[in-house]
């Protein structure tokens, strides 16, 4: 190095890159209201409401209760964690019965829980799940 001073752009492009890693460390944060969880399933049952809510051949995402619920026929249902496996954020949008991670770009089949598209490789932790009075319970005892 010269000993000279960083030119100013040097500088403002490196307090910008600092700035937006923070913002990456803070959508992952786990102090953010739907972030990590120290446990990604329940350890109660948990009401999701009608079951109707979740299409047949398709999937719902319960970002609240962190759970993700999909209907492969009627009368039947599969639930996940939505928290993503490879850094605890959660899933944020479902396109068809894809769920998208948006810390990293973590793609599941939330079908099966398991991760189509890395970084995450562990599949997400599957939940039961039963409908019972045309509601949707999940958690332990469903």
């Amino acid at each position: 190095m010269s000993g000279l001073p960083a030119p100013r752009r040097t500088v403002l492009k490196g307090v910008a890159l600092a700035g937006a890693a923070g913002l990456g460390l803070a959508a992952c944060s786990t102090d953010s209201k739907l972030g990590h969880a120290q446990t990604p399933t329940p350890t109660a049952p948990v009401d999701l409401g009608a079951a109707a809510d979740v299409p047949v051949g398709g999937a719902k995402l319960y970002r609240e209760q962190r759970l993700v619920v999909s209907c492969p026929a009627q009368g039947e249902y599969k639930a996940f964690s939505a928290q993503c496996t490879h850094a605890g954020c959660l899933l944020e949008k479902l396109e068809g019965t894809v769920g998208d991670c948006p810390c990293h770009g973590s793609r599941f089949d939330v079908t099966t829980g398991k991760a189509i598209q890395g970084p995450a490789t562990e599949p997400l932790p599957e939940v039961p799940v039963r409908a019972e009075g045309g509601k949707l319970v999940a958690g332990p005892d469903a």
